[in-house]
């Protein structure tokens, strides 16, 4: 499976962002990809304004142009692409006209094409250092795997990374590959705990993990950076560090991205799955 990570840098204006996505599945399209992952909040950056006037369902304008955007890329490539996208939707208590109050939205991860039409909700919120996720966002509850191909894709996003229960349940479910849309919040450390993350959570569930986080606003030059969007630590609104990497079912970095905007495309064995868990077989060895 040819795996595509676009690490890019979405901002205020989900127009400007949806082009953004337009171009990636067109270069993901065009390397022969036959998945491709963008990071959370492509719809708006965290911190580029309020995620509730934007959010809409999954028939709205903004998702429903990313299907047509990958439906023209399929045609024009005569080859199936399943594109992963971090979009919002409005919660049980969301905007108002949609259903809601107005008071929360759902961080929601879109998948489209490839035969795939689904959308995970992120179970684990981050309220975790300055950030408060939960203020916003309710949560979802629970793990999502589709069929890409004929190969288990697993989705989860960001914060869930730091749960190794979700991605046993989601190998246990059927994942081999199991990719992570971020907006990863910057600090001492953090691209570190990142990269080795992904790949702690790879080998706990012995599946190939790809992440894909936003670029670090520091990567671009200010007249750059879009609409909504500064070099300027914001606290409580994760921008990305990018770092974005595809790490094997044993915990091999297969490939790696530095902190500006970018396209990634790596070739992964999902043969190799098998092995990994025939020779490391900690699925099976489990008592708890």
């Amino acid at each position: 499976m040819r795996i595509a990570l676009a690490q890019l840098l979405s901002g205020s204006d989900p127009d400007e962002n949806l082009t953004l996505v337009r171009g990636a599945v067109s270069d993901a399209a065009a390397a022969g990809a036959r998945l491709l992952v963008l990071p959370e909040a492509t719809l708006r950056a965290f911190g580029a304004g309020p995620l509730a006037a934007v959010a809409e369902p999954l028939d709205g304008p903004w998702a429903s142009a990313v299907r047509e955007a990958v439906a023209e890329a399929e045609r024009s490539s005569g080859a199936a692409l399943t594109v992963v996208v971090g979009t919002f939707t409005p919660g049980a208590e969301g905007p108002e006209g949609t259903g809601g109050s107005g008071a929360k939205v759902r961080n929601t991860a879109l998948v489209a094409g490839g035969g795939a039409d689904a959308a995970y909700d992120k179970v684990h919120l981050f309220d975790a250092f300055t950030s408060r996720e939960s203020a916003t966002v309710e949560p979802g509850d629970r793990p999502l795997v589709v069929d890409v191909g004929g190969v288990g894709v697993g989705v989860a996003t960001c914060y869930d990374v730091r749960f190794p229960g979700l991605f046993t349940a989601m190998a246990d479910a059927g994942a081999q590959v199991v990719v992570l849309p971020a907006s990863w919040g910057s600090g001492p450390g953090k691209a570190e705990q990142l990269r080795l993350l992904a790949r702690a959570r790879a080998l706990d569930s012995t599946c190939v993990v790809a992440v894909c986080d936003q670029a670090d606003p520091l990567s671009v030059e200010e007249a750059d950076l879009p609409a909504g969007v500064t070099r300027r630590e914001r606290p409580g609104a994760p921008t990305g560090v990018g770092g974005s990497l595809v790490v094997s079912a044993l915990g091999e970095v297969l490939g790696e991205l530095g902190a500006e905007p970018s396209l990634l495309v790596v070739d992964v064995d999902v043969d190799a799955v098998a092995s990994a868990r025939a020779s490391l077989p900690v699925l099976v060895n489990r008592r708890f």
